[in-house]
């Protein structure tokens, strides 16, 4: 089992910027790979960013790119994400997830955490 807590959530002007982090706890943090995703009011739930266990590999939805920074820390077990440039359409619950392996990350991941609101004002 992944216990997973965000924290960093809250509410900012449209421009600003928050730091989500996300700490685990259970098996072995950095044998999982780590996503961000997060779901809007009547949207579906979208993976924002991920990074590999072995931080190699990165992934970012287009409407993030450039503004969003997803990393992690293995000797603290925690993955943090960076959020830039805020635009109102941000807006959401932000969650974190883990799974060990990437694919299933992507879409299923197993490991949850309970979410952080984030809210940007125009």
């Amino acid at each position: 089992q992944v216990q997973l807590v965000e924290s960093g959530g809250g509410l900012v002007q449209a421009g600003g910027s928050l730091r989500l982090s996300c700490a685990a706890s259970g098996r072995t943090f950095s044998r999982y790979h780590m996503g961000w995703f997060r779901q809007a009011p009547g949207k579906e739930r979208e993976l924002v960013a991920s990074k590999s266990w072995s931080g190699f590999s990165t992934y970012y939805t287009d409407s993030v790119k450039d503004r969003f920074t997803i990393s992690r820390d293995n000797a603290k077990n925690t993955v943090y994400l960076q959020m830039n440039s805020l635009k109102p359409e941000d807006t959401a619950v932000y969650y974190c997830a883990a799974d060990s392996k990437w694919e299933r990350l992507t879409k299923t991941p197993d490991y949850w955490g309970q979410g952080t609101q984030v809210t940007v004002s125009s």
